[in-house]
């Protein structure tokens, strides 16, 4: 039987592909139970498949980063790409289950701003990951990871201003709390895709 001495090269771009067509379902689930204001058992169900898919995609670029020798760029960085993306996953994840635990079942403006700007990062972030395939064309993908910088910074601005309205409006205590706390959780979720971002860029740079 023939075979080779040199160990076949992992498709590593493939399995990100894979993952990052798991975020944009989760981030596009996510966005439809805001809009909806109805984050109840199904939809808590929906996306804890789609965070188990997420884990499982996550552990096997893992257990094969451990496997082979061959990596497309710095085994560092693949693993932190991995786990960065799976928490953007695990962060909407938590937010969908904690609007149902806060009992904060309406259609919240600011929730449906924070959910499209989440939607669009997780776009920006699947493109600038798709086009590190091709490293040759660095504009690219750096246009893409600008674009998350924009949006990250956008979110900072509604954190802000949705957090301030609350106070502004009088609302009870207990319901300031809440929703500053999803708000904020919110906002984390645009901050790791913009450091998943500055991870792609920082494989550009050792890749130039």
């Amino acid at each position: 039987m023939a075979f080779s001495l040199i160990p076949k090269e992992v498709k590593f771009f493939d399995l990100f592909e894979q993952q990052t067509a798991i975020i944009t379902s989760a981030a596009a689930c996510f966005k439809e139970l805001a809009i909806q204001g109805k984050f109840d058992d199904q939809g808590i169900e929906r996306m804890r498949v789609i965070e188990h898919q997420g884990d499982e995609i996550t552990h096997e670029i893992v257990d094969k980063l451990n496997r082979c020798f061959i990596t497309p760029f710095d085994r560092e960085d693949i693993h932190c790409l991995a786990f960065e993306l799976d928490n953007v996953i695990d962060v909407v994840y938590t937010l969908t289950k904690r609007m149902r635990l806060y009992k904060l079942n309406v259609a919240d403006p600011g929730m449906i701003k924070f959910a499209e700007l989440i939607e669009q990062a997780v776009y920006s972030l699947a493109q600038a990951i798709k086009e590190l395939r091709d490293t040759k064309n660095p504009k690219k993908i750096l246009k893409h990871c600008i674009e998350i910088n924009r949006l990250e910074n956008m979110g900072d601005q509604l954190r802000d201003s949705v957090i301030g309205k609350l106070f502004d409006d009088g609302a009870d205590p207990i319901t300031v709390i809440k929703w500053k706390e999803i708000y904020e959780g919110a906002e984390t979720c645009l901050d790791i895709c913009e450091d998943i971002a500055n991870v792609v860029e920082s494989i550009l740079v050792k890749q130039g």
